[in-house]
């Protein structure tokens, strides 16, 4: 959902002084499959959070997720797109059939027991999240708990060319702005290619796309400082922007500079999503995780590596 994602990104931004980058749509699904397993009030706050409507019922959820997986897995063959899930259970800790169940038909998760205390059961998790990232994210895990008992886990890959190529031999170093008004020199794509432009009231909005167009990178940039643009940016300013952008025909020639980078991120989500709502899950008195088992059990961290 649009509106957590940028919920997401705010509270995020919020506790960062330097770049950040997460995937609304890698957490979603894992904070979705988790829903699954919740029941009462912990079931309510994560429902609430992904800003699903109240009368949805989890199967009209579990629905709406296999829809938007497939539509985005067939929507353009020239984009290298692919989603996995999994779902890695201490041996001898008891699962609920009917979660596991769910997992297998609406997830299409890959079920694995592992003996959580053998030094092979860190190296198997990591292994999956690199081999279903390419390489990209190597590790995930540096330890597993003594009381860990699960780990649900989403891996999303994309690669796409532009669909308006850069002319590398324009590639050149040009300044960079930094907070504060210096600068430094940086390896930067040059060209006129097909874009959207869309100018807001503090800043000015470029849609670049990717393969046959149904993919899009839309880039943001402040009129002053990105704290300013934090500081008012919303669901709503994201949703009047993108209707804005929606609303053109066609991509104009437009004159971009764009800077390359490389770049790798691992942040913990626990203070974001308990401040939008999401309490219960990690309080091990209030947690309400009936639907995966009958143990007492709750959820001690989510977190999200990303790469670009």
């Amino acid at each position: 959902n649009n509106e957590f994602g940028v919920d997401l990104f705010v509270k995020t931004a919020g506790e960062e002084n330097g770049n950040m980058m997460i995937s609304p749509l890698s957490a979603g699904t894992a904070l979705t499959m988790l829903l699954n397993g919740c029941r009462g009030n912990t079931y309510d706050q994560i429902k609430g959070m992904l800003k699903f409507p109240a009368t949805m019922t989890i199967g009209e959820v579990n629905g709406a997720y296999k829809s938007l997986i497939s539509q985005l897995l067939e929507a353009d063959p020239k984009v290298k797109l692919a989603l996995a899930n999994a779902v890695f259970y201490r041996k001898g800790f008891t699962v609920k059939n009917p979660f596991i169940g769910t997992m297998e038909d609406d997830f299409a998760a890959h079920i694995e027991g592992l003996d959580f205390m053998a030094p092979s059961a860190l190296l198997t998790i990591n292994k999956w999240a690199s081999d279903n990232t390419y390489g990209k994210i190597p590790k995930v895990l540096d330890q597993i708990s003594s009381d860990a008992v699960m780990f649900l886990m989403n891996a999303l890959y994309f690669k796409g060319n532009w669909s308006y190529q850069f002319d590398k031999s324009l590639t050149d170093e040009r300044p960079f702005y930094l907070p504060g008004g210096s600068s430094v020199n940086v390896s930067t794509m040059t060209g006129e290619v097909g874009a959207k432009v869309v100018n807001g009231d503090s800043f000015r909005v470029l849609e670049l796309t990717y393969g046959r167009t149904n993919f899009s990178m839309i880039a943001i940039v402040p009129d002053q400082s990105i704290e300013a643009l934090r500081g008012s940016f919303n669901a709503a300013v994201w949703n009047s922007l993108t209707s804005s952008l929606d609303g053109m025909t066609g991509y104009g020639k437009t004159v971009v500079f764009m800077p390359k980078f490389k770049f790798s991120y691992e942040k913990l989500l626990n203070s974001q999503l308990k401040s939008l709502g999401m309490t219960d899950a990690f309080d091990d008195n209030l947690a309400n995780l009936s639907g995966i088992s009958d143990d007492n059990i709750f959820v001690d961290f989510v977190k999200q590596n990303t790469f670009v």
